[in-house]
């Protein structure tokens, strides 16, 4: 097998993850809209270029941590016949470090567009 075809099989195993995911998960199709409406925000708006990468930074990370939710869900899942009172607190602790870092992202991006708003709409 060459290279080439093992990381075509790699990306492959990648896109559909990706593809399970988005069409299993709601949140993760709800982050996937929020990270387009951030990418059309970065691409319209005239921002700096840290700027830029903050808000690409974090979208990407609160959609990361909601992909490692969901395998997290699924292998504790794995163990349900066998299901230990901790296995709901495993879950319960992954959708909030999810949480976590959904809300800080929001509020980067308030710090970092909010002004820019307020400048747009004051020109109007």
């Amino acid at each position: 097998m060459s290279v080439f075809s093992s990381l075509a099989r790699s990306f492959g195993h990648a896109f559909r993850g990706l593809t399970l995911a988005f069409k299993s998960e709601r949140s993760f199709r709800l982050q996937v809209l929020a990270a387009f409406v951030v990418l059309v925000v970065i691409i319209v708006l005239p921002l700096e270029l840290w700027e830029r990468a903050i808000l690409l930074l974090v979208t990407m990370f609160v959609l990361v941590l909601e992909l490692l939710n969901s395998s997290l869900e699924r292998l504790v899942d794995l163990a349900k016949p066998r299901l230990h009172a901790y296995a709901g607190d495993i879950k319960d602790l992954m959708a909030g470090s999810v949480l976590v870092a959904a809300i800080f992202a929001l509020v980067l991006g308030l710090l970092i567009l909010g002004p820019k708003f307020v400048d747009l709409a004051m020109r109007l």
